[in-house]
């Protein structure tokens, strides 16, 4: 008999960066300008966007890219 799996659960997660205005903080430099990289289905494919983003710009130590849970956002209780 076949074992069945089941699904991964979705947990959508945002992956986006831009220049801050200092590397002490998390302020960007221009809100407007923000590099939103996309959305995600889970954690994995987020982490590895995060990770190729930011390894594309290493050399810039003012730029940034994080990853925002976004199910924490959408239903608080979770």
């Amino acid at each position: 008999m076949a074992e069945t799996v089941a699904p991964k659960s979705q947990v959508l997660h945002l992956v986006f960066g831009g220049e801050l205005k200092d590397l002490d903080g998390v302020a960007f430099k221009n809100p407007d300008a923000l590099d939103m990289i996309g959305i995600f289905p889970d954690y994995e494919a987020a982490y590895n966007a995060w990770k190729d983003v930011s390894h594309r710009n290493l050399d810039d130590a003012l730029r940034r890219y994080f990853i925002v849970d976004l199910q924490s956002l959408i239903d608080p209780s979770k």
